[in-house]
C-alpha cells in the first residue's frame, strides 16, 4: 500500500513556493536561447519602448508552466470546484497571450477572450462579488448586478496588470507583493488551496525577476501579465467573499474589500488614472501613451530599478495602511487609500513641473 507524506502547512507552502521558483529558473534560459535563435524579440521600432535591442517577450511562458505544474502538487485541489475552472481559464488566456506575444492579436479578440474567461469564473465557478459591503450604503446586490460587476472587474484588473508591464521588474514585483500578501492571509485563514496558488504565483514571479530586473534579459509579455492579473483578481474576489459578514461565517479580516483594493492598488489606480486622462484628451481610453505612473517617474530621472523599488515600497505601505485601519469601514478606508494615491500623483506632478521649470515653487502644484 502506498503511503503519502504530509508536510505541515508552513513547510508545504515553502516547498511549493520553491518548486515554482526553480521551475521558472530552469525554463527561462531555454526560452531565451530559443528566442535568440528564432529572433522572437520584442518590437523595438516604436517610440514607447525604452530598450535599445531585441528582448524576448516570452517570460510569461515560464510563469504559466510553473503555475500549472506546481498546482498539481496541491493536495485535494481536485475537490475544489473553482480550481478546475481556473486552470481551464488560464489555458485560454495563455493561448491568447502567446499568440499576441508572437504575432499580435486584434484588440476585440483579446477583450472577447477576457470576457469568456471572466464569464467562466463568474457563471460556472460562481466566483463573484455578492455585496458592496456598505460602500455607498449598499450591501447585498442582485444576482445579475453581481455577475455583471464581477465580469467587468476581472476584465479591468487583467488589463490593469497588462498596462503596468512597461518597465523592467514592475509587473513581476507587483505580482510578488500581491500574491505574497494574499498567500499569508489565506494561510492564516486556513485556506490551504488558495494560499498555495498565491504562493506558487509569488514563487514564479521571484524566478522571473531573476532575469527581468534591470538590465532585463526577458519580458513577461501578455502571456505573463494577463495570467498574473487574472489569478490575482480571482484570489482577491475569493478573499472578499470568504470574509463576508453572513450567518455563522467567521470573518478573519474585517473590511476585506478595502484590503483587496490596497493589495491591487498599483495597477488599479494607474489604470483609472490613464483611462480617465485618455478619455478626456482623445475620447478613447485605449489610445496608447507614456503617461503611466512609472513613465512619469522615469521622466523625473529615476532608473527602471529605482522606479520599481519606489512603487513596490508605496504598494507595501498602502497594504499596511489598509490592514491597520480596517476597522473604520470600507467606504472611509477606500476613500483614504485613493486620497493617498491622489496625493502621491500630485507630488509626482509637482516634481516633474519643478524639474522642467528648474524651480521649486508652490504654484507648481496647481499648473
Amino acid at each position: 500500500m502506498l503511503k503519502y507524506i504530509t508536510l505541515p502547512e508552513p513547510f508545504f507552502y515553502i516547498v511549493i513556493f520553491l518548486i515554482a521558483v526553480v521551475l521558472v529558473l530552469i525554463a527561462i534560459p531555454s526560452i531565451i536561447h530559443v528566442a535568440n535563435h528564432r529572433a522572437l524579440f520584442d518590437d523595438i521600432d516604436t517610440e514607447r519602448k525604452d530598450h535599445k535591442f531585441g528582448i524576448s517577450r516570452l517570460g510569461g511562458v515560464a510563469i504559466f508552466c510553473s503555475f500549472m505544474i506546481s498546482s498539481l502538487f496541491i493536495p485535494n485541489a481536485g475537490a475544489f470546484r473553482e480550481f478546475h475552472f481556473l486552470l481551464a481559464s488560464c489555458l485560454i488566456l495563455f493561448a491568447v497571450g502567446l499568440k499576441d506575444d508572437l504575432w499580435g492579436v486584434n484588440p476585440s479578440t483579446k477583450f472577447g477572450m477576457q470576457f469568456i474567461v471572466a464569464s467562466i469564473m463568474v457563471l460556472l465557478a460562481d466566483v463573484r462579488v455578492t455585496s458592496l459591503y456598505g460602500v455607498f450604503s449598499i450591501y447585498d446586490i442582485p444576482y445579475f448586478v453581481s455577475v455583471s460587476f464581477t465580469i467587468l472587474l476581472i476584465m479591468f484588473v487583467i488589463n490593469a496588470f497588462n498596462l503596468i508591464d512597461g518597465i523592467d521588474g514592475l509587473a513581476g514585483v507587483t505580482g510578488l507583493v500581491v500574491n505574497i500578501s494574499l498567500g499569508i492571509m489565506f494561510a492564516e485563514m486556513g485556506e490551504t488551496i488558495l494560499a498555495s496558488m498565491a504562493f506558487i504565483i509569488a514563487g514564479a514571479c521571484i524566478g522571473f525577476l531573476r532575469y527581468n530586473i534591470t538590465p532585463a534579459q526577458i519580458f513577461m509579455g501578455d502571456t505573463g501579465s494577463l495570467l498574473l492579473g487574472f489569478i490575482s483578481i480571482v484570489l482577491c474576489v475569493q478573499f472578499i467573499e470568504l470574509n463576508k459578514v453572513s450567518g455563522t461565517n467567521i470573518v478573519f479580516y474585517s473590511s476585506a474589500p478595502s484590503i483587496a483594493v490596497a493589495i491591487l492598488i498599483g495597477p488599479i489606480f494607474d489604470a483609472i488614472r490613464v483611462f480617465t486622462l485618455r478619455t478626456i484628451k482623445t475620447g478613447s481610453p485605449f489610445v496608447a501613451d507614456r503617461n503611466h505612473v512609472h513613465h512619469r517617474m522615469l521622466h523625473m530621472g529615476f532608473s527602471h530599478l529605482q522606479t520599481t523599488l519606489i512603487l513596490m515600497g508605496f504598494h507595501i505601505v498602502m497594504i499596511y495602511v489598509a490592514l491597520s485601519l480596517r476597522f473604520i469601514g470600507n467606504f472611509s478606508l477606500i476613500g483614504i487609500l485613493f486620497l493617498i494615491c491622489l496625493f502621491f500623483n500630485l507630488l509626482l506632478t509637482f516634481m516633474i513641473r519643478s524639474k522642467t521649470r528648474k524651480s521649486y515653487r508652490i504654484v507648481n502644484f496647481l499648473w
